[in-house]
């Protein structure tokens, strides 16, 4: 693609990197067949190629963008399948990330988009204001029909039922290997994820113990920024980001770390990225040290499994966490049960990871399926379920209805997000990937494959 940006312009580095970008793209078209907001409401402008005009456009001529503009980029899933799909490896997610910078700068959003944005920004970040939200929501979940606004009734309605107590897991501290150290690996504990769901973090920490890593909560880390940073709110992703890479050279430079270890995909395709959101700032060489080692939890645990696969089927004589030496309770995995794996974008998108996840639960003892076009998106993507909750909806029953029609005992995933939308339209219960891994190998069955409400039948010990 031909771009006119001026020498001027192009000083700019975020200019510069844009227009990299933009001249790579041949405008072939191969990234509609993919993209899931093209195939729901058929706009070109609402393809990546489309996008990417609208981008070009904006970006060329330094204007303030208009509403159509930015409702088409608002649009955006991010979901990255286009960078799957691409043949010549335009590298949209800079790109987009960019545009949202750019809106984020120049364009006065209706107050009521403000309001909202502003209100996420400063809760949803940030566990103990999440969780009195949630309460909130609890509270008025009877209420969400008569909200005016389509966005509030979406966020009454994803607040889950239950609001899990506050694990002293997160907490800074250090979890010794159960077995003889192989890794030193620093986990990163999240901030949403602390307030809907303490059982993934519970259970890696258990699983990773348990194959012989020592586990590091460090001091100072906390949200990744992503949230922040997909609103174009780029000084406040940037300012929780550094506060992570600070936290985590910490300790690469006093005891080391062998990875940095994310169990929610979202933030780990963030993390991984830091090399780049800081590549003009003074920590730009402590974060690219920090995005070399950051990793999927199912990266290490295929690591690991590789030395010595007997491990990961090795049910442990206890687990010490937390400071205890009492083992968990533990019922034994029914043979032949059938799990749906949900392949989040931010995995097999952003991260390029396809198969880790299904390899271990196989090895496991699970019976794994796949549901009709898994490279499209379930509609969560971070706030868009909350900030586009149409389209988004329209994404979640299609995602649903490919994944029920498996006919599966579970719904496996890799991230948090995925995991609540999913779990708000399905009886199946959705479990962190890590959940079924730590109980196949002697930890806990999953608190959500008990049913704890009249949609969720529980899953029964014995088949």
């Amino acid at each position: 693609m031909q771009t006119t940006f001026t020498e001027t312009q192009l000083k700019d580095p975020a200019i510069q990197r844009s227009n990299e970008i933009l001249r790579s793209c041949v405008h072939c078209g191969f990234c509609t067949a993919t993209c899931p907001t093209y195939q729901v409401l058929g706009d070109e402008l609402d393809s990546p190629r489309g996008r990417i005009y609208l981008i070009k456009d904006m970006l060329e001529n330094s204007r303030v963008p208009d509403a159509k503009t930015v409702k088409h980029i608002d649009r955006c899933l991010s979901c990255l399948a286009c960078m799957t799909t691409c043949p010549s490896g335009v590298h949209y997610m800079h790109l987009v990330d960019h545009a949202r910078d750019y809106i984020e700068q120049t364009y006065k959003r209706p107050f009521s988009d403000r309001a909202l944005r502003w209100i996420l920004a400063r809760i949803l970040p940030y566990p103990t204001r999440f969780r009195i939200a949630l309460l909130g929501a609890k509270i008025g979940r009877p209420f969400a029909w008569a909200m005016p606004d389509a966005r509030l009734r979406a966020m009454l309605e994803m607040a889950p039922r239950r609001i899990p107590p506050v694990s002293r897991n997160d907490d800074p501290q250090t979890f010794q290997a159960a077995a003889p150290r192989r890794k030193r690996v620093a986990l990163m504990t999240g901030c949403a994820q602390k307030a809907l769901n303490t059982d993934i973090n519970d259970a890696t920490i258990r699983l990773l113990t348990r194959m012989g890593c020592e586990v590091v909560v460090a001091e100072g880390a906390g949200c990744c920024g992503a949230l922040t940073h997909h609103m174009g709110k780029t000084a406040e992703s940037h300012a929780t980001a550094a506060k992570n890479i600070r936290a985590w050279t910490t300790e690469m430079d006093a005891e080391g770390l062998d990875a940095i270890v994310i169990n929610t995909s979202g933030c780990g395709t963030t993390v991984k990225d830091y090399g780049h959101m800081f590549r003009n700032d003074p920590l730009a060489q402590d974060a690219e040290r920090v995005s070399a080692i950051a990793k999927d939890v199912s990266e290490v645990l295929i690591e690991l499994s590789r030395d010595t696969p007997e491990v990961a089927a090795a049910r442990p004589a206890r687990d010490k966490i937390a400071g205890t030496d009492a083992a968990p309770k533990s019922d034994p995995v029914p043979q032949g049960l059938v799990v749906a794996y949900h392949a989040a974008c931010s995995l097999q998108h952003g991260q390029q990871i396809k198969t880790y996840p299904k390899d271990l639960l196989k090895r496991a003892g699970f019976t794994v399926v796949e549901p009709s076009d898994p490279h499209l998106c379930c509609g969560s993507a971070g706030t868009y379920n909350l900030m586009q909750p149409e389209i988004s909806k329209q994404l979640k029953t299609r995602k649903i209805r490919t994944l029920e029609a498996k006919a599966p005992d579970i719904i496996a995933a890799g991230n948090i997000g995925c995991m609540m939308q999913i779990g708000s339209g399905t009886g199946v219960p959705v479990v962190h990937t890590v959940e079924l891994l730590d109980w196949a190998s002697g930890g806990p069955r999953p608190p959500a494959l008990d049913a704890d409400d009249e949609r969720k039948p529980a899953v029964p010990i014995l088949r």
